[in-house]
């Protein structure tokens, strides 16, 4: 009897050194795919704070931008582009504007978080001026136009004519009331 219950304390113990392995792997997954993403440009993620550009547009070619929104299924807010797409040049400076609001009573803050596809326009598409950079208060049932300065990089590879910007807006913390 002794010997299973040896057998039976170094399975467990077995058993839970895997268990412990594996929380370990799936607590370091996301900082893992972060740095993936960083590094590969994989996910469509963007430049997520302000680019440094010259302008030298193309004129001899223009590339589309369609602007996408959507707000996660619990968020109180309208969300959209003012624009659903533009035809710019590469190398041009673009602004385009979008509008959110708080649909409720209550001060909010939101994140917007953006990906571009396809994934290979991802790392052609800069931002140099973006609501998305930072969280942004609104007041209950605020409601107000957000900025986009960007420029597409002349090096976009020729079978890209069109790019899909798309923002997810979310709900991030709930303010105090005033």
């Amino acid at each position: 009897m002794s010997g299973q219950r040896q057998t039976n304390r170094s399975l467990i113990l077995v058993l839970g050194g895997w268990v412990v392995a594996f929380f370990a792997f799936g607590y370091a997954l996301v900082p893992l795919y972060d740095v993936f993403c960083e590094i590969t440009g994989f996910g469509g993620r963007t430049n997520t704070e302000a680019a440094v550009v010259a302008e030298a547009p193309d004129l001899t070619r223009t590339v589309r931008v369609e602007f996408i929104t959507q707000t996660n299924e619990y968020a109180p807010w309208e969300f959209a582009a003012d624009v659903p797409s533009m035809d710019v040049h590469p190398g041009q400076l673009n602004f385009a504007t979008f509008t959110a609001r708080n649909l409720t009573g209550d001060d909010k803050v939101a994140q917007a978080v953006p990906s571009v596809a396809p994934i290979s326009a991802s790392e052609h598409f800069r931002k140099l001026e973006c609501f998305c950079f930072t969280s942004q208060a609104f007041a209950a049932h605020e409601e107000r136009p957000m900025p986009l300065q960007f420029i597409v990089d002349p090096d976009l590879p020729d079978y890209v004519d069109t790019i899909t910007l798309q923002y997810t807006f979310y709900d991030t913390v709930r303010l105090s009331a005033k």
